[in-house]
């Protein structure tokens, strides 16, 4: 079972104006949010999910989730890895805030 972690005050504070305002990539937040929430907060050992998966239980379109994560791994605030090629990516969340 995955442990609940309530979102940091900076998520919602720093985080949210700052992907949707600034960078005006709101669907960023929003995978952000949703992988935070499956992984029990920073710190997890992630979760493994697909792009279709996320698109899904998120409402965005695969091509939004995909840009979203890319935009997140470029900002620090997300890791993917693979097994294989084909595999399935675990993500996990980070908080560099927290430093």
């Amino acid at each position: 079972m995955v442990r609940k972690a309530p979102l940091d005050d900076y998520v919602v504070d720093t985080l949210m104006p700052d992907l949707i305002a600034h960078d005006r990539n709101p669907s960023a937040f929003v995978v952000y949010v949703k992988l935070w929430h499956a992984c029990g907060g920073p710190g997890g050992r992630g979760v493994e999910t697909s792009l279709s998966t996320l698109a899904v239980e998120t409402g965005l379109s695969k091509s939004a989730v995909q840009a979203a994560l890319r935009r997140l791994r470029q900002r620090g605030f997300v890791t993917s890895k693979r097994t294989a090629p084909t595999a399935v990516p675990r993500h996990a969340v980070l908080a560099p805030w927290r430093r």
